[in-house]
């Protein structure tokens, strides 16, 4: 008895042995390049390796103006002094009665940490890459823009948050901190709502020399025009890009006929612009939306661009269905047979369903109020109840046997 359970421990030590073998020697055949990590395969795909410095990012924008630090200490030796003689202060804040002013904070926000919080998200949102290759800027200037949808609703422009057309169907109201003799221009671009040039931009508005905060003051190089996503396309960006001039421009060359319907004279590219115009602006302000279809583009693209709404789809690819066997074995057997039949068949077989419990003359009958809860024939064989649970609810291929609000809930 003794020499059996010793000679299973034996036998068991030597079977874990092996298995724990297999498996080292298996992660070290990963090891060695046999199937690279994803890091690895990211790694070939890197262009940028090859030379570093071609490929560096490059920082376009205007340069950060510190105050002095002597200006800074005694700022905040004033600040402390101001706290510290506060009785009221000190009591609210240990009852936790502290209320703080938002307009305040957002101030300094703007002025301290906004402007690296906004390069980031731009980052984040593939902004920089796809308008100014490598180069990137942080947005000194805040920009304050705003769709007056109604007379009672604002549709307000943050960092990428969503708008539908129908709002911003009329230009926005801009606003941001200038001098008044400073010259800016102020553009808006689509980098990925061009239907003729999958490699352009859709120029959506372009305004000019605006002197100070005045934007009425501005030449339009070219006229606004509202976002036009396409069906099927999911979420655009648009971008706002507010750049400060250092003298008065001549942007004839960039302007187009007003009002500019033509979606091929709307093609643009914002690194070639910056390129060309580099020696006399630079970018200084940054806001962008996403935006997606909605019913009101139909009338837009037939009564204004006054053409066919173009409607996207992606053609998914039919699945892998393996050569039909005599007896699947762990195969359930209602969905083995439907996996093998014509997807026609099956929905002609729906539809004559649903048509057989309607009336022309009367409404659609009421679905039972708790389908799951019905009882079922005991008689019945294991899949023809489950079944029965699918075609009640309106699971799988009887989604069709229910319309709009006559869905089992």
């Amino acid at each position: 008895m003794l020499a059996s359970l010793c000679t299973r421990r034996v036998l068991r030590e030597k079977k874990i042995f092996s298995h724990q073998f297999v498996r080292s020697k298996w992660q070290a055949k990963i090891k060695v390049d046999v199937y690279p990590s994803l890091e690895e395969r990211l790694a070939e795909l890197d262009h940028t390796k090859e030379d570093p410095e071609l490929y560096a990012p490059v920082n376009i924008g205007l340069p950060q103006r510190k105050p002095s630090r002597r200006d800074l200490l005694t700022q905040r030796l004033q600040l402390a002094k101001a706290l510290q003689g506060s009785a009221l202060l000190d009591r609210q804040s240990r009852e936790r009665d502290l209320k703080l002013d938002i307009d305040e904070v957002q101030a300094v926000w703007e002025t301290t940490a906004g402007p690296h919080h906004i390069r980031t998200l731009a980052q984040h949102y593939g902004i920089f890459t796809d308008l100014y290759g490598n180069a990137y800027f942080v947005p000194r200037v805040i920009l304050k823009i705003h769709y007056d949808y109604d007379a009672d609703t604002v549709s307000p422009v943050f960092r990428g948050n969503i708008i539908k057309p129908k709002e911003a169907a009329a230009k926005p109201s801009v606003q941001f901190r200038s001098k008044p003799d400073d010259l800016w221009t102020l553009i808006l671009t689509n980098p990925d709502g061009n239907l003729l040039d999958n490699e352009s931009e859709c120029l959506q508005w372009f305004i000019g020399n605006i002197q100070g905060e005045d934007l009425a003051s501005g030449e339009v190089i070219c006229d606004y025009l509202q976002p036009f996503p396409p069906r099927g396309t999911g979420y655009h960006r648009y971008v706002f890009v507010l750049y400060k001039q250092d003298d008065h421009i001549d942007f004839s060359e960039f302007k187009r006929q007003q009002p500019c319907l033509s979606l091929k004279e709307r093609s643009f590219s914002t690194l070639d612009f910056y390129r060309e115009m580099q020696d006399c602006l630079t970018p200084a302000g940054l806001a962008w939306f996403q935006s997606d279809w909605d019913s009101s583009l139909t009338s837009f693209f037939h009564n204004t661009l006054k053409m066919r709404e173009p409607v996207y789809e992606y053609e998914f690819p039919q699945p892998y269905v393996s050569p039909q066997k005599y007896f699947p074995i762990r195969k359930p057997f209602q969905k083995y047979i439907d996996l093998h039949r014509d997807p026609k068949e099956i929905s002609k077989e729906i539809l004559l369903q649903r048509l057989k419990k309607l009336n022309p003359l009367e409404r659609e009958p009421p679905v039972l109020p708790f389908p799951a809860a019905q009882p079922i024939d005991r008689d019945l064989t294991s899949w023809e109840r489950h079944e029965l649970k699918r075609q009640r609810l309106g699971f799988g291929k009887y989604h069709d046997l229910f319309r709009g609000s006559n869905r089992p809930k």
